[in-house]
C-alpha cells in the first residue's frame, strides 16, 4: 500500500522509513535534499533532459513512453543492485520533485513487490516550502544565547565541549562548512544555500525549543552562505556571552585550530595576498613571509591585532547590547572544559 505523507518536518520525522529515497535526478540531489535521504534516480541528469527535450519538441505522449521505458529501467538497476537484499518488512519513503510521475512510478514498482511504501505529498517542492516558512516566514522560537569573543578565543571549540556536557547547541559554522573567516574554508566546500538550510531547519527541529541552545556568535555570512532571516533575527535578540583571552593564548590556539591551512604554506600565501585591500603592500609581504617560515603564532597574532580585533572592536560598537565577559587565562583542552561547564551550571 502507498500512503502520502504529509510534508512537515515533524511528519517526516516520525515516519518509520528504513530509507529515504529521492529519486530526481543527481544534479537536482546534489543541490538540497531531505536529510538522511539517498539518491536512487529514476532519470539520469542526461536521460532527464531528453524526455524534456522530447516533450517540448516533439509530443507529451512520446515523452512519457520514453520516460517510461528509462524509468522501468533504472527501477530495475536498483532492485538489482542497493534494493537487492532487503526483506519483505522494509519501508521507504520516497520523493522526486512535486509528488508525481518519477515518484509515483518507482512508488508503485516497490508497492508491487510488496514493500510498504511512504510518499511525500508535494514531493521535495512542498518539503522546502516548509524550510521556507520555518526559516523565513515564522519567528524562530528557540531560546538562543551566543558565544561572542575576538578571533582565537576558541568559540567553536567551547561549544563543541558545551555539547559534550549536554547542553543544546546550534554549530552553524559546520552546517555551513566554513569557519567564518577568510581562512575558514574547509576541504570539501559549502552545500548550496538551499542545503544550508535544509540542514539548518533540520538541525532546529530536534532541539528543544524551551531549553536553552547555545550558539558561536557570527556575522549574517558564514563564508557563502546567509543565515536565514528567522535565525539571524533571533541571534540579534539573543544575549551573549563574550571569551577573552590573552593574544598569546589566542595566537597559539589558532596555530593549532588552522592546521589544516599551516600544512599548506602556498595556499595560506594566497589567502594572505587577498588582504591587499586593506593592509599595505609591506605589511601583506611580512606576513607572506612569516608563513613562508612557518611562524604560525606570529603570524596569527600580527593578523588579530592588525586585521581581526579592530573588525570586531568596531562591530561591537554598534551592537545594542553590551555583552557579559569571561576571561580564559588559557584556550587548552581543560580550560574550555572548565569554561563550558561553568557556564552550564550558571545559565542552564
Amino acid at each position: 500500500m502507498i500512503r502520502q505523507t504529509l510534508t512537515s518536518l515533524s511528519s517526516i520525522a516520525e515516519i518509520d522509513a528504513d530509507m529515504i529515497i529521492d529519486v530526481r535526478a543527481p544534479s537536482e540531489f546534489a543541490h538540497d535534499h531531505v536529510p538522511g535521504a539517498v539518491n536512487l534516480p529514476v532519470l539520469s541528469d542526461a536521460e532527464r533532459v531528453e524526455v524534456g527535450t522530447i516533450y517540448s519538441q516533439q509530443s507529451p505522449f512520446l515523452a512519457r513512453k520514453v520516460g517510461a521505458a528509462m524509468v522501468a529501467a533504472n527501477a530495475a538497476r536498483h532492485l538489482r543492485g542497493p534494493l537487492a537484499d532487503l526483506l519483505g518488512d522494509w519501508q521507504p519513503l520516497v520523493y522526486c520533485w512535486r509528488g508525481g510521475q518519477r515518484s509515483g512510478s518507482f512508488a508503485t514498482i516497490l508497492d508491487q513487490v510488496g514493500w510498504r511504501v511512504h510518499l511525500i505529498e508535494g514531493g521535495y517542492r512542498s518539503y522546502r516550502k516548509t524550510v521556507s516558512q520555518m526559516l523565513y516566514d515564522t519567528p524562530l522560537a528557540h531560546r538562543l544565547m551566543i558565544v561572542d569573543g575576538h578571533t582565537g578565543t576558541g568559540k567553536t571549540a567551547l561549544l563543541h565541549h558545551l555539547r559534550d556536557q549536554g547542553a543544546q547547541i546550534l554549530d552553524l559554522e559546520n552546517l555551513a562548512g566554513h569557519r567564518g573567516s577568510l581562512f575558514g574554508a574547509q576541504k570539501d566546500g559549502q552545500p548550496s544555500q538551499k542545503m544550508f538550510e535544509t540542514q539548518l531547519a533540520s538541525a532546529l527541529q530536534i532541539l528543544d525549543p524551551n531549553k536553552l541552545t547555545w550558539v558561536e556568535g557570527e556575522s549574517s555570512k558564514i563564508g557563502a552562505r546567509v543565515i536565514p532571516p528567522s535565525v539571524w533575527a533571533r541571534m540579534g535578540a539573543a544575549p551573549r556571552i563574550e571569551i577573552t583571552a590573552p593574544i598569546a593564548a589566542r595566537a597559539a590556539f589558532l596555530a593549532t585550530a588552522y592546521a589544516d591551512l599551516t600544512h599548506d604554506t602556498e595556499t595560506f600565501i594566497g589567502l594572505i595576498h587577498r588582504l591587499r585591500h586593506y593592509h599595505a603592500k609591506d605589511t601583506i609581504l611580512d606576513w607572506q613571509g612569516l608563513a613562508t617560515v612557518g611562524d604560525w603564532q606570529s603570524l596569527a597574532k600580527q593578523l588579530m591585532v592588525e586585521h581581526y580585533d579592530p573588525r570586531y572592536a568596531k562591530s561591537q560598537a554598534r551592537a545594542v547590547q553590551r555583552p557579559e565577559q569571561m576571561a580564559l587565562a588559557a584556550l587548552d583542552h581543560q580550560s574550555l572544559s572548565d569554561t563550558a561547564r561553568q557556564l552550564i551550571a550558571e545559565f542552564n
